[in-house]
């Protein structure tokens, strides 16, 4: 389960059948943040899902096609309350129970590898699907998304993480989201050093979720506000407020060795994982340039390591993201370990510059203005190039078409239209 936004746009303000501009001038509308995708849209991103996939099965992923609706109980049952809120919830009219209809995959993913394949050693799976959610996420948000990932079970650590890292970046290149020269900023996180910092400063329920929302906005002022009201120990609240300044390229992890050097030593073990997921996903692929957050704590209530996400120029959200969930295969039977990333296949296509494929294509003649014979043989040329991939259509057509059928010399043959 990838993280969600606790920041939604204003008010949901759908449609109902009473609305008096439903269906102005004609036009049936759907509901906010509904969308449709029509040509060459579609196509687009038709051929851009392909492209992925294949690249995914190039990296051992096998793909999945997990069901739209389940028993909430299973559908819920790994997930936070951020992805609750987001799921539709429906009555099965067969069974009387709660359904709900996914708005994510990555638990679906979980359960698949916890308690349908079950294989002893690491599983890989991807997948590509829409998802519905209850609101968008910001203000132009979809809450139709197409989320196209890939997720590794049983593989811990570094190694695990790096693999995944890599598979983010070349994803993005492939689909041309990245600078000119190939290259894909990634953020890198860990949300076990805000967690061990809040536990060593004895922070309370109360005090740890309002702190929590200080960090993720690096609101210094508030965060001093909050420790000072709590009373908090000089050498956690110290580090804590450190922790918004703890951003930068690698040079950043040597300063937060300094400056939590008085941590739980999970922190240090945290920052050493940074350290060695960096080093072994710029060792996989090229054109990864890393930069680290240690106060990024997107998905705290989910995520148990490492966290990252994938930036473009001139987009102010995140194009990919992920990170370390493992255990969350124990709800369903089997905890193991767990990583692995998405992102939404209709904001790739929108943003990357992946080159279009223009089909070659040919319009083939009224067939009714020709004698029986010659019929037979339009329809068997009309076949073979279609069974060569050229788009065969018609007259009359509005697509864009290169060639068109003429008889010549007994036989039916594809001539360039002259412009």
């Amino acid at each position: 389960m990838r993280a969600f936004s606790r920041s939604f746009a204003e008010p949901f303000r759908g449609n109902t059948l009473s609305s008096p501009d439903l269906h102005a001038g004609g036009r049936w509308r759907l509901p906010d943040g509904v969308e449709e995708v029509l040509p060459p849209r579609a196509r687009h991103i038709e051929a851009l899902r392909r492209r992925l996939l294949g690249e995914f099965d190039r990296w051992g992923f096998e793909l999945i096609d997990p069901p739209l609706i389940e028993f909430l109980d299973s559908l819920l049952v790994a997930a936070g309350e951020d992805l609750d809120l987001q799921t539709f919830k429906v009555t099965d009219q067969v069974s009387g129970r709660m359904m709900g209809v996914r708005a994510d995959i990555t638990s679906q993913a979980a359960r698949i590898d916890a308690h349908t394949l079950r294989e002893e050693g690491p599983t890989r799976l991807c997948y590509a699907g829409h998802v519905l959610r209850t609101r968008p996420e910001g203000l132009l948000g979809s809450r139709t998304p197409l989320r196209i990932g890939a997720e590794m079970f049983g593989v811990p650590g570094p190694e695990g993480d790096a693999e995944i890292v890599a598979l983010m970046v070349r994803a993005l290149q492939v689909a041309g989201v990245c600078d000119s020269d190939g290259s894909v900023q990634v953020e890198l996180g860990h949300v076990a050093i805000y967690r061990h910092l809040a536990a060593a400063a004895g922070l309370d329920a109360e005090a740890e979720a309002r702190l929590f929302d200080a960090v993720q906005r690096k609101a210094v002022a508030d965060i001093d506000l909050i420790l000072a009201e709590i009373e908090c120990p000089e050498g956690p609240a110290a580090m804590l407020r450190a922790l918004p300044t703890l951003l930068g390229d690698a040079g950043v992890l040597g300063r937060a060795r300094e400056v939590l050097a008085g941590a739980p030593t999970e922190v240090g073990a945290a920052i050493d994982e940074l350290e060695a997921v960096a080093r072994l996903a710029e060792s996989r692929g090229s054109g990864i340039e890393f930069c680290f957050d240690l106060a990024e704590l997107r998905g705290y209530n989910y995520h148990r390591g490492v966290l990252f996400s994938a930036y473009a120029a001139d987009h102010a959200r995140t194009v990919a993201g992920g990170g370390r969930y493992d255990g969350v295969g124990k709800a369903f039977g089997r905890a193991r370990p767990a990583t692995g990333f998405d992102a939404d296949l209709k904001v790739l296509a929108g943003l990357g510059r992946m080159e279009e494929e223009k089909p070659r294509s040919v319009l083939a003649p009224e067939a009714g203005a020709f004698d029986a014979t010659r019929q037979r043989a339009l329809w068997q040329t009309v076949d073979t190039l279609r069974s060569e991939g050229v788009r065969v259509v018609s007259a009359p057509s509005s697509l864009a078409i290169q060639e068109t059928l003429e008889w010549r010399d007994g036989a039916w043959v594809a001539v360039p239209i002259e412009s």
